[in-house]
């Protein structure tokens, strides 16, 4: 049942994707831009999580939307724990600001998806060119925050099993601390339904947790993205304590007690 669920949740998602991004393509011929043109995609986005609640049985759990910035003109820059293509779709439709997410140029490429997303305040970048990708970070990031544009990062770089923690990148932290913009560090455990890179998807619940804004006005970047991820990794563990291992005990004291001392 599951993999036949997976297979209707599957095309549901490249289905419906044509009409949204054809509608995206033909309104950049139109002359529209900006946020009109987000509104399409986040519709299509509402589908994709729709269809995997009625399909898939797979809903999300959000706390912490009271640490969001309020503020109509208040930036943010989202830094996410990245287990799936769940929380892709997600922070879209459940965040009160259009996101622009920094991704791989070579998404572009993928058939109406990519075409669509090339269409949108988005940041696409060439990993190849690093110094080159920061710098337009940065600048594309300075004006999208100016138009109360939110910018979405996945400090780990990639989807991570669960239980299990990548290398968290500072470029999050450095563009924060680049625009003055406060980081919001976010815990998903989409991995207990939507596995990584798994095609067959379980029902149950993903719970998404928004930390509090950490300012980035005179840090770091390497002690900034240390605080974001002692945070991220220590809610995982709140959240999906059973997809963690126990901590060891303490040795000295095991010997210690062993020996009679």
């Amino acid at each position: 049942m599951a993999l036949i669920r997976s297979v209707i949740h599957l095309l549901w998602m490249g289905i419906t994707v044509v009409p949204y991004a054809l509608a995206i393509m033909l309104g950049t011929l139109l002359g529209v831009r900006g946020v009109p043109l987000y509104r399409i995609a986040r519709a299509w986005l509402s589908l994709c999580i729709s269809g995997a609640r009625v399909v898939l049985g797979i809903r999300a759990e959000v706390s912490g939307m009271e640490n969001l910035p309020q503020g109509a003109n208040e930036g943010a820059i989202l830094l996410v724990k990245h287990q799936s293509t769940y929380e892709t779709f997600l922070m879209p439709v459940i965040m009160p600001h259009p996101l622009a997410y920094v991704f791989k140029k070579e998404l572009l490429h993928v058939p109406f998806f990519g075409w669509a997303i090339g269409r949108l305040d988005m940041i696409h970048i060439d990993r190849n060119q690093r110094t080159q990708a920061f710098n337009k970070v940065v600048q594309q990031g300075k004006d999208l925050l100016a138009k109360g544009i939110w910018i979405i990062m996945f400090p780990e770089g990639t989807r991570i099993e669960r239980g299990q923690k990548g290398n968290y990148k500072t470029g999050g932290t450095r563009l924060a601390i680049d625009t003055g913009a406060p980081v919001i560090p976010i815990a998903v455990t989409s991995a207990k339904v939507w596995p990584r890179k798994a095609f067959i998807k379980r029902p149950g619940v993903v719970d998404v947790s928004i930390g509090k804004p950490i300012s980035s006005v005179g840090r770091q970047p390497d002690e900034l993205m240390r605080e974001v991820e002692a945070w991220i990794e220590a809610e995982m563990r709140r959240l999906d304590p059973d997809a963690y291992p126990a901590p060891a005990a303490n040795t000295a004291s095991n010997t210690t007690a062993h020996s009679g001392k």
